[in-house]
């Protein structure tokens, strides 16, 4: 699987105009166009449609994902803002529930706008939260090279970071997102189903779904089931390396509950993954699963980027429902209920699926990994797809419209 490594990511480049860029949502998230892609023909309709190109008694498996009001911004004694952006909590091995129900101090990985004006000392702001001023600090603990180690604290222990971030912070709308945040974003930037607060961005697929169309699913007996996996600011990080050898994957935490494995594993007709976040999800279980069966003893589960492209794992050829049953065993075997992991699983180009039969997604930034990951499923018919995009008014990237891809089995 060498030829993976060795992709260029600018093979994957296509010209997105700004203008296509949908900087504000619509204002029904059903009314969104649909592009659908299956067997490598192309049709248009509307999403509120979608249940109509779903086979009967399918599974689908949405991110529930909540999006954190994740900016902070403090104001410097000279009218200049320091802004903070918690990317994720460190020292408590991704349990974001823990990290935001934390009582007077709270340590994170962040990215820090106007850095060179953080001199020295703790940045403060006092809020209010249920009638109470409180007095938040925020101290910088160690630089990196791109994100850094923030401490908070605060004077009150009744009042959960959380709640903190729920009062003063604002939505993290993504850098291509021109502008600045409306009240509207509050709701609209979230699922309907969003349930699990962690994200500091949308799984954007996700902000189509209405009650109306939930219902339409009802009528086919199209089931669903939910993961977690929050969204990290690295999935708008742009590749930069010439080759994918040398681009660092970005690391996301997952949380998939032992009921969800065992729905996935009884399911017998089409596996439909709700956005890119979900497919990495269902894609990496296959993998933790074939990795306890080859190394029964681990104790403690991950996807590295180059993994499943590599010895043993490559060379493996476990089916999915040996692989997700050796899992469960695992987890019963370590009173499990729920499997907290990080995922790295970086899918490109010449990946072969495991679980998802299909993907409902939007359109993706040129050179990206989101972007490889489509051409995964698509092959060298992403180019077609997009360029259709383009030429009928469909609108681009998290607040865009959607497609439904159906994944190609291939024999191996």
């Amino acid at each position: 699987m060498n030829f993976i490594k060795n992709i260029s990511i600018t093979d994957y480049h296509y010209d997105l105009p700004e203008s296509r860029i949908a900087m504000f949502p619509l204002e029904k998230r059903d009314q969104s166009k649909l592009l659908v892609w299956k067997n490598n023909e192309i049709k248009e309709d509307r999403f509120i449609n979608i249940s109509y190109y779903i086979p009967e008694g399918s599974l689908l498996i949405y991110n529930n994902s909540k999006v954190i009001r994740a900016r902070l911004r403090f104001e410097k004694n000279n009218n200049s803002f320091i802004e903070i952006f918690c990317l994720e909590p460190l020292g408590i091995s991704g349990d974001y529930a823990l990290a935001l129900n934390a009582q007077h101090e709270s340590v994170w990985k962040c990215m820090v706008g106007g850095l060179s004006k953080w001199k020295t000392g703790a940045l403060k702001m006092t809020l209010q939260v249920g009638g109470h001023n409180i007095i938040l600090e925020a101290t910088l603990k160690h630089k990196g090279s791109e994100a850094h180690e923030i401490h908070f604290c605060w004077n009150d222990e009744k009042v959960s970071f959380g709640e903190l971030l729920e009062a003063a912070g604002e939505i993290p709308l993504p850098p291509y997102i021109k502008r600045k945040n409306t009240d509207s974003d509050k709701d609209r930037y979230q699922t309907i189903y969003a349930n699990h607060e962690g994200s500091v961005a949308a799984p954007t697929a996700g902000l189509h779904f209405t009650d109306a169309v939930f219902e339409s699913f009802k009528k086919k007996n199209i089931d669903q089931a939910f993961v977690s996996l929050h969204v990290g600011a690295g999935t708008f990080r742009p590749v930069k390396a010439a080759i994918m050898e040398d681009h660092e994957m970005h690391s996301e935490w997952t949380a998939v509950r032992m009921e969800t494995i065992r729905q996935i594993l009884q399911q017998r007709s089409y596996r439909i993954a709700v956005g890119t976040t979900s497919l990495r999800t269902l894609e990496s279980i296959y993998w933790l699963g074939v990795k306890v069966m080859l190394q029964p003893e681990l104790e403690h589960l991950d996807i590295k980027q180059w993994d499943v492209y590599e010895s043993p794992l490559l060379e493996s050829d476990i089916n999915v429902n040996d692989a997700l049953q050796a899992l469960m065993k695992w987890m019963e075997n370590r009173k499990m209920a729920t499997l907290y992991m990080p995922t790295q699983l970086l899918i490109a180009p010449g990946y072969r699926f495991r679980i998802a039969d299909a993907l409902i997604t939007n359109f993706h930034q040129p050179q990206s990994t989101l972007l490889l990951l489509v051409a995964a499923a698509m092959g060298d018919q992403w180019r077609t797809c997009y360029q259709y995009a383009l030429e009928h008014d469909f609108r681009f990237l998290s607040y865009g419209d959607g497609s439904i891809i159906f994944i190609p089995k291939k024999e191996f």
